[in-house]
């Protein structure tokens, strides 16, 4: 036996990186996952390098079309989660003097409003009990 056994997890950013990392553990550990990317291809070859109990699913957390997508296929297939490993992120980086109000939302849409709303739209998913892991590092 797994330390999660039977859990139902999502990743956000988890075709790669510390997310495609996180899904492999927990799926060792016996867990369910959901993993979340932005790119078709690289969320498909995540799902095959994991290659059980996992379920890829694209979108963007920037949207909340996406996000609501995401939790409502979540809650179909497996009615709850255990989980939520709020994971995506980006770095980009520009001269101070340069950076466009454009520039500021693209990172901020995903880094931070991206992570607020996957947690606020995963809640109706979660017992009494579930964790909620916030992953601030970002790599590029």
């Amino acid at each position: 036996m797994g330390k999660l056994d039977r859990k139902l997890a999502l990743i956000t950013g988890g075709n790669s990186g510390i997310g495609l990392a996180t899904a492999n553990e927990f799926v060792n550990e016996g867990a369910y996952v959901f993993i979340t990317g932005r790119r078709d291809a690289e969320l498909a070859t995540a799902v095959k390098k994991i290659n059980r109990s996992v379920t890829g699913v694209q979108g963007k957390v920037s949207s909340l079309g996406d996000l609501d997508r995401l939790v409502a296929q979540i809650k179909r297939e497996k009615g709850k989660l255990d989980i939520v490993f709020a994971n995506a992120g980006v770095a980009r980086y520009a001269p101070l003097g340069t950076i466009t109000e454009e520039f500021y939302n693209s990172i901020f849409d995903i880094n931070v409003k991206g992570l607020l709303f996957t947690v606020q739209k995963a809640l109706p998913l979660l017992p009494d009990g579930a964790s909620i892991i916030l992953n601030s590092s970002i790599q590029e």
